[in-house]
């Protein structure tokens, strides 16, 4: 591709970008694609021959956007929003087009001397103090661009152990460093940033996660009794990670207090993270959430999350550079120059060595909006989460479980945590919306952001209607799953008292014949009489409830007989024994001879009339013969 080509693409490239964003809300917010897609629509090994530009773009609409995620459609309230403009946009290309490696000032003096600039503007802007300036007289501070607020607090930390190293080093200069850095301890909130925990994985030192208030928000005095404890054990606290504005619900911690309480513990490092709060402070009525600023050792917040610059982009600033860059100092000659003393090389000031011309684009945004242009684009998400507040409280079957200071509402339906992730799930499932949940205070929440840059209140409210839908939907769904539950579980009691009806019929008759209670316990013999008689040509069989003894061992035989002998009812009541092979059924004889009685041992003689049933010729002829033997021998 030459430079006519390149500007005949470039030009659709930003015809392609400009449709793109402007008809986003005609896309499916989340794809509904499952893992492995696009390794399916591509070929496994790259083109050994230069392709067609129309037939790349092509693939791009057809195989790589049925994948993405838009994190810049009007539906896409999940997390915190990803900053993107126009300007931004420009400053990238631009920075691109140059493509120089800014690790040290030689390197590309614009490249190192704009990001100290724009630097100093954005922490004016915010209202940072004078000591985490670069450029203002008699600071040892400054800023600079990290890729991450995960790579503020990395950098932070790993800093704030080279200087806990050196201290303990001094003290115990026999011992091995081995073992003082097991000694190392660093802590931050159970609403702090995972990044956090990461970062101390990394280090090799341990960290303390402390509980927040009911507010999500630490607090001084739990700093303070955390690191009093771990001393005594024996462990130097050494670096502590506060939060303005966390991931989960936007709490505050409490930096005033912590700023008070570290007072006592001389040399602990204190670190602030606003990734996405600290870029509303530009706002002069936002400004008292930084209360307690003064106090701390380093602060990030990241533009390309609220102020529409793309990422990435997250600024930090020091109150001393020296202490940051000693601990990752590392010169050889051939990055050596002769302005090494009196200029800035920020290949000091992280981990990588390479740099990007990353402050183009923030210049481009800063000159482009103003700082006034960028406080209307705060205002006015702050005023859409206000908005959704509002929905959110006039339905009573849902609460708001943040106090909602900035951009995020963190919502939830009154119920169970099983409920919210349904809900949250068929609204992502449907691709109307997207958002995403997170534990507060042990609960689980759905967090809801303003994100896009030019949403609007409609776009407020269609999403407010969708939820209901769908909570309409799942409640109507839970209360008949419930009701269906109930049903159940009383057929299932039903079924279990006749069941123990049956079974306490069985093992105690005295429980429902109360005459066996009056007539005392019956007394057995073992002179069984022979339970065949005859009548005529048919034989008879005896029950045991007509044995002279009142034996009433197998009495449910003779209550099953009874209950069938009702007038009102049929007579037909046939039992089918397998060890005599014979069928026995209610003799009609018993109609007026007290059938209306209780069974028990009392009961006068049943007598039921068996019809001998013949399975084959061999076994009726055994069975009569062994008839007759019990009336020849009735012992």
């Amino acid at each position: 591709m030459d430079s006519t080509e390149f500007r005949k693409r470039g030009m659709e490239m930003v015809e392609y970008i400009c449709t793109y964003l402007e008809t986003l809300n005609e896309r499916r917010v989340t794809p509904s694609v499952e893992p492995g897609y696009l390794r399916h629509l591509l070929p496994s090994e790259a083109p050994q021959e230069p392709e067609d530009w129309d037939q790349i773009m092509s693939d791009v609409e057809d195989k790589i956007m049925p994948g993405v995620t838009h994190w810049q459609h009007p539906r896409f309230h999940a997390y915190f929003p990803a900053g993107n403009s126009f300007p931004s946009i420009l400053g990238d290309m631009l920075g691109d087009g140059i493509g120089c490696i800014g690790f040290s000032w030689a390197a590309s003096p614009a490249c190192t001397e704009l990001e100290t600039i724009v630097l100093d503007w954005l922490g004016k802007a915010i209202g940072l103090p004078d000591h985490f300036l670069a450029l203002k007289e008699g600071s040892t501070g400054g800023g600079v661009i990290q890729t991450s607020a995960s790579e503020c607090v990395l950098v932070t930390m790993l800093a704030a152990r080279a200087q806990a190293l050196k201290r303990l080093k001094a003290q115990h200069p026999f011992v091995e460093e081995g073992h003082l850095l097991c000694k190392l301890m660093a802590y931050c909130s159970k609403e702090a940033h995972s990044c956090v925990e990461k970062a101390a994985m990394i280090c090799f030192v341990k960290l303390r996660i402390l509980e927040p208030d009911e507010h999500a928000s630490l607090r001084g005095q739990t700093i303070y009794e955390a690191m009093e404890e771990d001393e005594l054990q024996g462990l130097v606290p050494f670096f502590v990670s506060t939060t303005l504005g966390t991931t989960g619900s936007c709490a505050f911690d409490n930096l005033p207090e912590i700023g008070k309480q570290l007072q006592r513990f001389p040399g602990v490092w204190l670190h602030v993270d606003a990734a996405y709060a600290g870029n509303s402070f530009i706002c002069p009525e936002l400004k008292p959430l930084l209360k307690g600023i003064e106090y701390a050792d380093s602060f990030n917040t990241n533009p390309n999350k609220w102020l529409l610059t793309n990422f990435d982009c997250s600024t930090l600033w020091v109150r001393d550079r020296i202490r940051l860059t000693s601990a990752l100092v590392v010169d050889p000659l051939y990055l050596k120059h002769g302005y090494s003393d009196a200029a800035i090389d920020y290949r000091h000031w992280g981990v990588p060595l390479s740099r990007r011309f990353r402050s183009l684009k923030l210049w481009f945004v800063l000159r482009s909006y103003g700082i006034s242009g960028l406080q209307h684009y705060i205002r006015h998400h702050i005023k859409l989460a206000k908005r959704f507040e509002e929905l959110v409280l006039k339905d009573k079957r849902f609460e708001i479980c943040n106090q909602v200071k900035l951009g995020l509402v963190c919502f939830r339906l009154k119920g169970s945590d099983k409920l919210n992730e349904k809900l949250l799930s068929i609204i992502n499932e449907s691709g109307k919306l997207h958002m995403v949940p997170a534990s507060v205070n042990d609960r689980y929440i759905i967090r809801f952001c303003a994100v896009a840059q030019n949403a609007t209140a409609e776009d407020i409210d269609y999403a407010w209607d969708i939820i209901v839908d769908f909570a309409n939907e799942l409640l109507e769904k839970e209360q008949h799953d419930e009701l269906s539950e109930i049903i159940n579980r009383k057929k299932q009691d039903t079924l279990a008292q006749k069941r123990s009806f049956f079974v306490r019929m069985v093992s105690d008759p005295k429980i429902y014949n109360p005459a066996i209670n009056k007539a005392g316990t019956p007394k057995l013999s073992m002179e069984l009489p022979s339970p065949v008689v005859s009548r005529g040509n048919a034989p008879i069989i005896r029950t045991q409830s007509s044995v002279d003894h009142n034996s009433w061992i197998s009495w449910p035989l003779a209550f099953l007989f009874n209950s069938g002998n009702n007038e009102d009812k049929g007579n037909n009541v046939s039992l089918r024994f397998r060890h005599l092979d014979t069928n026995v059924r209610h003799s009609s004889s018993r109609r007026n001879s007290g059938a209306g009685s209780s069974p028990s041992p009392e009961n006068e003689q049943e007598l039921v009339n068996v019809q001998q049933e013949q399975k084959s010729p061999r076994k009726s002829p055994m069975v009569m013969r062994k008839a007759s033997s019990a009336r020849d021998n009735p012992n």
